[in-house]
């Protein structure tokens, strides 16, 4: 019994160092461009504002799953995020600092609430009913998704290409949480059978375009002023 507890909370463990990189793509795109002093507060109280709404999702995710369109509007507010943030590059030098922890919090709320829905049923799945590995695997993930989200972040500042890498991951995952929705997701499999890779692909690079060019448009705005 004790060692099959042992073999469930290692593969939670891994789940969840799979799962995590989501989220630390996230946390780390949203407080990019926050003062260093503050950058550090945000990770953390994002973080365990995103493990306090996965361990609630664990218990209703089945649920919340066969409501039809809920994955294809997650996925729209998912888009409408990841634009946000790459839209916001180099933006919020111009608002309040207090404002934008703020924000940045809620944005990594949000987003791993979205995000959430899918991932915890693998881990509800892994852990067999056993709530309290569950807890512990989830609680495991925090400290994997503050350093994942602060190694990211140092990475960004040194490479930007890897904002746009992110940014275009969450759009990725935008479309395979369409092609997972109960209500269109079969029909989108059926009707258009490469949807299955064009969708997510497609909405990868949509975000990509749509935010640098809004970014574009805002810089000019900027300078203008």
């Amino acid at each position: 019994m004790e060692g099959d507890f042992i073999v469930g909370l290692l593969k939670l463990i891994l789940i969840n160092i799979v799962l995590s990189g989501d989220n630390a793509v996230v946390i780390a795109l949203a407080c990019r461009n926050l003062p260093a002093h503050q950058q550090k507060k945000a990770i953390l109280w994002g973080s365990f504002g995103a493990i306090g709404l996965r361990i609630v999702l664990t218990f209703i995710a089945v649920w919340l799953l066969q409501i039809p369109f809920l994955q294809v509007a997650g996925g729209l507010l998912l888009i409408w995020i990841a634009i946000k943030l790459l839209k916001g590059d180099g933006e919020e030098e111009h608002l309040k600092a207090g404002t934008s922890m703020a924000a940045a919090i809620k944005t990594i709320i949000v987003a791993d609430f979205v995000m959430s829905l899918d991932n915890v049923l693998a881990v509800a799945g892994a852990a067999g009913g056993n709530y309290l590995l569950i807890i512990l695997g989830l609680a495991i993930s925090i400290p994997l998704i503050i350093w994942g989200s602060q190694l990211l972040m140092a990475l960004m500042s040194r490479f930007p290409i890897i904002v746009l890498l992110g940014a275009a991951l969450l759009g990725y995952t935008a479309g395979e949480m369409a092609l997972t929705d109960k209500a269109v997701g079969h029909f989108i499999e059926t009707a258009f059978p490469i949807g299955h890779y064009i969708l997510p692909i497609g909405l990868a690079i949509l975000v990509v375009v749509v935010g640098k060019l809004l970014g574009r448009k805002n810089s000019t705005l900027v300078d203008q002023n």
